[in-house]
């Protein structure tokens, strides 16, 4: 049986390929990045407002989330970006290792 997606799917797209399956899986961890950076910003300025409201001139704590959080956010999204931490830099790593080994 097939469906409207595997008949308007063109041939270099099919779910067994590999430059698809990268692709997927690239724009899955972009995704998750852009679900982290908005839950970040709604959380965080739902505790500036919470912080705002209830301050009377004492101290600004919603700063210590924001702070603790936003490195976290740092390293989601270096992760993401960066290429230093992807299978792929894995795969060449190994390769270049194995083969250095292997002409000792």
């Amino acid at each position: 049986m097939t469906t409207d997606l595997d008949v308007s799917r063109d041939e270099k797209t099919l779910p067994d390929d590999g430059a698809y399956r990268w692709a997927r899986e690239r724009a899955e961890m972009l995704q998750g990045m852009y679900v982290h950076l908005l839950v970040f910003g709604v959380i965080n300025g739902g505790l500036f407002l919470l912080n705002w409201m209830t301050r009377d001139g004492g101290t600004w704590w919603a700063v210590w989330p924001l702070a603790i959080w936003g490195l976290g956010l740092a390293v989601h999204m270096l992760v993401t970006v960066a290429p230093v931490f992807s299978t792929e830099w894995v795969d060449r790593r190994a390769e270049e290792i194995a083969s250095k080994r292997g002409g000792s």
